[in-house]
């Protein structure tokens, strides 16, 4: 019975001895075979050790391939605090140089981190503080490869452009918008530590960073750098509260140029204040745009069939009475029996009443939201405002009239331009947008591509064709006169709306106004001036805005190369207004019969002879009445 006893107990623990050994040789197995990778990668842990090295951000380019925001190189501080031998030494010497205290740099030396940043004070090292913490030669003390955004034009574009934070990172703008494009992917430095985090003498390894997609805009640089000159010139002129411009292809949607004022230094972000940054003027401000509102009353009119510009009349008496409510022209005492060709060139205000009155509000409201007002027009920039309008069931006949000519409503400068496009190349209206394309930074080639998105058909080629004949005479013949150009068919309308504050409109505080476009027979350009506030002048669009609008249209004739057109229509002189004249050819004749012919200029002479060989301005010239001749005589 024992001697069984003791068998059976042999088996159990044989039994016990078998299951161990399977059991472990299983775990052998598992480790082994199954678990071998995961077990590896984290023993690979141990040793392995990374330098991070920054990719490059991608670049913002112009249309024309000018760099708008690039990269530099800079070198940033990291610590092993393993490696590092004294630690209280390392802490003071970099102490001292990054001018912090001790206590702080003992911190970072001190980590119990495999990889420390020394951060913000570490960061973007000048050349001379990187030379310096180079030269100390400390084991555990690196200096790695950082880039950092650089903006070749400072302020140029900067609330379209936005800015970057200090880890690269987009922060406003098409920096924020665009950001997983234009982020590109880390690199490191690879090698091999003991289990205390001392650099064991092996080989190391690069991997190669990958640097961000690159943008390109629509923005013509040329284009940019006048808007921004004028609206500098505006600001200095006339201290407004606040500017802005817009310069789009009508025909495309393509923004040319945007900017605003107040403006900020990318580069110097930290500078301004949140407010400042993030308000991009041209798609964020809404306020009653005026008589620039004027064309979608008029657009809408002449599509439906409801006036004839050159035979229709209406009489301006001064004002019109509607309900209890009298609505003034800006002209005391009317404008009397006019044309309603001449009720768009005078910008009239009865005028227009009786247009809105012919259309009646629900065909009128029904057009303003074609047009795209009341909605933001989907440019590919955040912050779009969407303006507000009149719900229907709330407008009256006073209502009704003041909205035909641009008051009671709020809109934007980019649904403005947009939708007076739409008035002017054949009735489509667009998705207006400012990235033309995202690019792979080595190749170049396109990985997304942005086009022409026709949102809706508003009006008919012919009603279009109409607009532009009307409001290019306002340019030869009426409120817009400031805006003409000799030689070149230009078409535009002033706008000066009073602003509101708390519900009630200000005293002798506007936004003044001009939309221009050109060549009028078929628009290459369209440009929006709005100037808040105008100090020391009269505030009328026609005498601020315009006259900023001409001189970005006459830039923008040898930026974009657009071509004389033939027929290009005479102005229609004030009395006191210069007016441009033909320089004759006088040369070959007498000093005396040369005089003759120049009687509407004044004229110097040079040289001994008595024939004219030579003149400047050269024969055929357009200048203004009372120029100087110049003649050279052999």
């Amino acid at each position: 019975m024992f001697s069984k006893n003791i068998h059976i107990r042999i088996k159990i623990v044989l039994l016990g001895i078998i299951f161990l050994f399977i059991v472990i040789m299983f775990k052998v197995f598992y480790i082994q075979v199954i678990s071998y990778k995961k077990l590896n990668s984290l023993a690979a842990s141990l040793w392995n050790r990374n330098l991070p090295v920054e990719a490059d951000r991608g670049k913002i380019y112009d249309r024309n391939g000018v760099v708008l925001a690039d990269n530099k190189t800079t070198t940033s501080l990291v610590l092993i605090p393993n490696q590092i031998k004294n630690k209280e030494l390392v802490a003071q010497k970099l102490s001292e140089i990054l001018n912090v205290t001790y206590d702080e740099m003992y911190a970072h030396v001190n980590k119990k981190a495999s990889i420390e940043r020394v951060h913000p004070e570490g960061r973007r090292l000048s050349y001379e503080i990187a030379d310096q913490i180079n030269n100390l030669k400390f084991d555990g003390v690196y200096l790695i490869k950082e880039s950092q955004r650089y903006y070749p034009y400072d302020s140029m574009l900067s609330h379209t452009i936005g800015y970057v934070g200090i880890d690269n990172q987009g922060l406003s703008g098409l920096e924020l918008i665009y950001d997983s494009y234009l982020t590109g992917e880390y690199g490191a430095i690879k090698y091999t530590s003991d289990a205390k985090g001392n650099k064991l003498e092996l080989e190391e390894s690069y991997e190669e960073p990958q640097d961000g997609m690159n943008l390109t805009l629509t923005i013509n640089y040329q284009l940019q750098a006048v808007l921004e000159r004028e609206l500098d010139n505006a600001v200095s002129k006339y201290n407004p509260d606040q500017a802005l411009g817009i310069a789009m292809d009508p025909k495309t949607g393509e923004i040319l140029a945007m900017s605003s004022r107040p403006n900020f230094s990318p580069s110097n972000y930290k500078n301004y204040t949140v407010e400042e940054i993030n308000r991009n003027l041209p798609i964020w401000s809404t306020y009653e745009p005026g008589s620039t509102f004027k064309i979608i009353t008029l657009a809408t009119a002449l599509e439906e069939k409801l006036v004839d510009l050159n035979n229709d009349t209406f009489y301006d008496g001064g004002s019109v009475t509607v309900e209890n409510a009298r609505i003034k022209c800006w002209k005391a005492g009317g404008h009397g029996q006019q044309t309603y060709l001449q009720v768009v060139e005078n910008s009239c205000n009865p005028g227009f009443v009786s247009l809105g009155q012919k259309i009646g509000k629900e065909k009128l409201f029904e057009y303003i939201k074609k047009f795209g007002f009341g909605n933001p027009t989907g440019i590919d920039l955040n912050g779009e405002s969407k303006g507000i309008l009149f719900n229907l069931d709330r407008v009256g006949p006073v209502e009704l009239a003041t909205t035909s000519f641009g008051q009671g409503v709020s809109v934007t400068p980019i649904q403005q331009i947009t939708a007076i496009s739409a008035t002017i190349n054949g009735g489509n209206l667009l998705t207006p947008y400012i990235v033309k394309s995202i690019n792979e930074p080595e190749t170049n080639s396109v990985i997304k591509l942005n086009d022409t998105k026709i949102v809706r058909k508003v009006i008919s080629e012919s009603t279009s064709e109409q607009v532009r004949y009307a409001l290019e005479s306002v340019v030869t013949n009426g409120t817009g006169r400031n805006a003409f150009i000799d030689g070149y068919r230009v078409g535009g309308k002033t706008g000066t709306a009073q602003k509101v504050e708390n519900g009630a409109y200000l005293i002798g505080n506007y936004i003044t106004s001009f939309i221009g476009f050109l060549p009028a027979n078929d628009p290459q350009i369209i440009v929006y001036v709005a100037i808040d506030n105008a100090k020391g002048i009269t505030q009328y669009g026609g005498t601020i805005a315009a006259p900023i609008v001409r001189n970005i249209l006459l830039d923008a004739i040898d930026i974009l190369n657009i071509q004389k057109p033939e027929g290009a229509s005479e102005k229609n002189y004030n009395y006191n207004e210069k007016k441009y004249v033909t320089v004759p050819d006088v040369t070959n004749m007498t000093l005396k019969d040369a005089i003759k012919e120049l009687k509407s200029f004044k004229v110097e002479y040079s040289g001994s002879g008595e024939t004219v060989s030579y003149q400047t301005p050269r024969s055929g010239e357009r200048v203004f009445e009372g120029e100087t001749v110049k003649l050279f005589l052999n």
